[in-house]
């Protein structure tokens, strides 16, 4: 499907391709808001992604560089969880949502991008965003900056109440 509203995909495809694991490499950064960072707990960070599949896409992963659902500590699975749930609310108070795909790609073969470190995608759905667009012009349409969505979003991280 083409995506109108990427441009900035092209830097993506066409530039030099990031060492290491990019959740890794932004994890270890400090400029939270650059890197699309909504939320640190304990064992976990939520970011926005940088390429969703609809506005307001979040991915909620654990700190530890961690390929396989197997490995994750119960604490880091618990606290991922919670992360995503607590996701779900703030998404649902500052957009319009009426439902949610939620889930993870295991493996190469299910259609992980960045198989290498473990993360649950949250994908707000709204009224309408599946729509002929989508079927007949091989295209999406977003509404929203991907900045004006992450400022929308970071007060209620902020207010979260501490995960261990």
């Amino acid at each position: 499907m083409e995506n109108l509203w990427a441009a900035w995909r092209r830097d993506f495809i066409l530039g030099p391709k990031e060492k290491g694991c990019v959740f890794c490499n932004r994890i270890c950064k400090r400029s939270d808001r650059k890197n699309l960072i909504l939320y640190r707990a304990k064992k976990s960070v939520v970011f926005m992604n940088k390429y969703p599949y609809n506005v307001g896409h979040l991915l909620v992963l654990p700190k530890s560089h961690k390929g396989d659902i197997h490995k994750l500590t119960v604490s880091e699975w618990n606290e991922m969880n919670e992360l995503t749930r607590e996701s779900l609310k703030i998404l649902q108070g500052v957009m319009p949502t009426r439902g949610f795909n939620i889930g993870m790609n295991l493996g190469a073969v299910a259609g992980a991008g960045i198989k290498e470190h473990i993360h649950i995608h949250i994908v707000p759905r709204f009224l309408g965003d599946a729509n002929f667009m989508c079927t007949v012009g091989n295209s999406r349409i977003q509404s929203f900056s991907m900045m004006e969505i992450y400022d929308k979003m970071k007060p209620g991280f902020d207010r979260l109440r501490k995960i261990n």
